[in-house]
């Protein structure tokens, strides 16, 4: 699959492997998010992901506590703007689902 990256040079193109595990239920987590086998796939095409953080965990660490807020920000903001108004109320969404794993 060929993209585009933005570098010093201007766009140039990149070549990513398509279909990783991460776009497969096999690298999804059920409850939101992905699994440990779906945020392998990405950082073997050079993604640098993470797992969610909790609420619980961001009181440890204040690190960790501004990831969840921007991430929580982000997501949030992406809720209102880019999703119908059924996938907003819908429980089972990924969206939804990926908040409540954040503790959004």
């Amino acid at each position: 699959m060929k993209g585009w990256c933005f570098s010093k040079g201007g766009y140039t193109p990149v070549y990513k492997a398509s279909g990783g595990a991460w776009t497969r239920s096999e690298g999804k987590n059920p409850e939101g998010g992905l699994n440990e086998k779906g945020r392998a796939s990405l950082r073997a095409q050079g993604h640098d992901i993470k797992r969610p953080v909790s609420a619980s965990e961001a009181k440890k660490s204040p690190k960790a506590a501004g990831r969840r807020a921007s991430f929580c920000a982000r997501m949030k903001g992406m809720k209102a703007k880019s999703t119908s108004s059924e996938t907003a109320r819908d429980p089972n969404s990924r969206i939804n689902k990926s908040l409540r794993k954040w503790d959004c």
